[in-house]
């Protein structure tokens, strides 16, 4: 039995005005969410794939960013797994756990109820745990803001 702490998972909840279909397409669709994510990406989204990608966002366009894609229910779920704040170039983030981010969307009162979880914190290794959970728990707050206006966009 696995049990979860406080620093294992960050969650984020928001409610978007803008229709299901229209979240849907901001994270599904990887041109889309390389838009809002500030990521540029180099393939499709499809499970069981890995997709890379350069961040643009100022300060970190020297991090690389690997995903590999874990599920996709049309409009209701998507999930992909990745290594989290791969800050130094240096290092070789692969042999290390990977965490688990979840977008779940639900309607709610004529818009579209987004929840974001990380988790799996737990598993990275101890030297780097704390600063990775600071980072992507700060990451994901501005994310969502991220998000909110991409799809409030005519």
């Amino acid at each position: 039995m696995t049990t979860m702490t406080e620093t294992d998972r960050i969650e984020k909840k928001v409610t978007l005005k803008a229709p299901r279909s229209r979240v849907w397409r901001a994270i599904a669709e990887a041109d889309q969410f390389g838009e809002w994510f500030r990521v540029k990406l180099e393939s499709p989204f499809k499970a069981g794939k890995t997709v890379r990608g350069r961040i643009l966002h100022p300060g970190y366009e020297h991090m690389a960013m690997d995903m590999i894609i874990e599920k996709i229910e049309p409009e209701r779920y998507f999930s992909y797994r990745w290594h989290p704040y791969p800050s130094d170039p240096k290092v070789d983030y692969s042999l290390e756990p990977t965490t688990l981010v979840e977008f779940i969307l639900e309607d709610d009162n004529g818009g579209t109820a987004l929840t974001i979880v990380e988790s799996g914190f737990d598993r990275i290794p101890l030297a780097r745990r704390a600063e990775a959970y600071r980072m992507d728990d700060q990451g994901w707050t501005g994310q969502i803001k991220a998000i909110e206006k991409y799809v409030s966009r005519p």
